[in-house]
């Protein structure tokens, strides 16, 4: 069929013609959203699930609906040893100059340019050609403890907005790569800000782990957000998300067709858009059959293989390449990591650097003491197919002969 009114969108956080399947966070997060700006507490979430099911897409969905309710937002994605410092400046600038225009806010919102100038003075964040056009303020956001200052320079943001009538959403994925500190800071802001009724709330959306970080970093996290998960989609959504895109174009997909798809992804959202997109593309005419769908999984494993399951090994170093494959000969996981180590013939003290390592580059994770998984949903497949050579080291087992006893005469 025709590859222009292709209705799939394999991309990294790309809106899918159909979001299926998530309307419960969608909803609350709207609902959290309108009961903050009416004053009214409600939880900030951290949407939790693996590579490519689609929380990028979400947080860029409740961007659009704290737009909708008249937020201002800051959205962010967390780079790998890059302090929340740094990331926050610039953008709350702006926030504070676009409310520094409301007349009901023009004060609060210049004096919380002084607080942010003096955090960025204090943290010395480097902050190019952008200008404050006012002193910063002196007492406030500037003891050099982040764990102090960022509330103070968040809490000032929150109390402009909601001079202005409005609130503040802050958007960060990929949380997991923040550091201790940040988390911890940012966590003790959200609670300061809830206690004082201010309309400041945060979406954070990171790999399966961020919700025990969070808990490490304080332990009254548990309290302070919701923490929806986010798998893979049930077989319901999953034919919605690819028919549903289908029929908008005026075409169909038979129910066998529809089969194959949802078997070979296993419900996952970007491996839906992979396949519906190949199957659209293979498809000479309406309706896709389940020949089409079948034809197409050879191209869309060859170019998750080139592209999306490539990218993260090209990361790894040839001893953390062995490391994930022995993971990989065991199966999905999640796998014990003496067994792991077992494969490898080490033992569990040697792999644990290679095992902190891969948890640090966001390739496997552990929700369990001694237990490890991947990150990313059939990459343990993709390993056999890319080192179909490789060969277990774990020692063989000694066989013992059996003596028989003879009877003497």
């Amino acid at each position: 069929m025709d590859p222009r009114t292709n209705p799939f969108t394999p991309g990294a956080g790309t809106q899918p013609p159909e979001l299926a399947g998530r309307e419960s966070i969608t909803e609350n997060a709207e609902t959290a959203l309108g009961r903050v700006k009416l004053g009214r507490h409600a939880r900030s979430q951290l949407l939790l699930g693996l590579r490519g099911v689609g929380k990028t897409v979400l947080l860029n969905r409740i961007d659009q609906l704290a737009a909708e309710e008249g937020y201002l937002s800051v959205f962010l994605e967390a780079p790998e040893d890059r302090r929340l410092a740094d990331m926050l400046v610039p953008p709350l600038r702006s926030l504070l100059v676009k409310l520094s225009r409301v007349e009901q806010a023009k004060d609060l919102a210049r004096r919380g340019l002084g607080v942010l100038r003096a955090f960025a003075s204090t943290f010395k964040v480097e902050v190019g050609d952008v200008e404050f056009g006012i002193e910063p303020a002196t007492g406030m956001a500037d003891s050099g403890s982040l764990e102090f200052d960022l509330p103070e320079m968040l809490l000032s943001v929150a109390e402009a907005a909601k001079a202005a009538n409005t609130g503040v959403a802050i958007l960060i994925d990929e949380v997991q790569y923040l550091s201790t500190s940040d988390l911890g800071a940012l966590i003790v802001s959200l609670h300061k800000s809830d206690q004082k009724g201010l309309p400041l709330l945060f979406f954070g959306a990171g790999l399966p782990q961020i919700a025990a970080l969070a808990g490490d970093a304080k332990s009254y996290a548990e309290r302070l957000f919701e923490y929806p998960e986010v798998g893979r989609l049930s077989e319901a959504a999953a034919r919605d998300a690819i028919r549903t895109p289908v029929r908008r174009e005026g075409a169909d997909i038979a129910n066998d067709a529809l089969d194959t798809i949802i078997a070979a992804t296993q419900g996952y959202p970007y491996f839906l858009q992979e396949w519906g997109s190949k199957a659209w593309n293979t498809a000479a005419a309406s309706p896709i059959t389940a020949a089409d769908a079948r034809r197409a999984a050879v191209d869309a494993l060859k170019h998750l293989d080139q592209g999306f399951f490539r990218v993260r090994l090209d990361r790894l170093t040839p001893r953390e390449r062995e490391y994930v494959r022995a993971m990989a000969e065991l199966g999905p996981g999640p796998h014990r990591s003496g067994e792991i180590a077992r494969l490898l013939n080490v033992n569990v003290t040697t792999a644990a650097p290679l095992r902190n390592n891969l948890i640090r580059k966001g390739m496997i994770y552990s929700q369990q003491y001694g237990e490890t998984a991947f990150t990313v949903p059939m990459f343990d497949e993709f390993m056999r197919r890319s080192m179909p050579d490789w060969q277990s080291r774990a020692p063989k087992l000694a066989t013992r002969k059996r003596r028989g006893s003879r009877k003497g005469k």
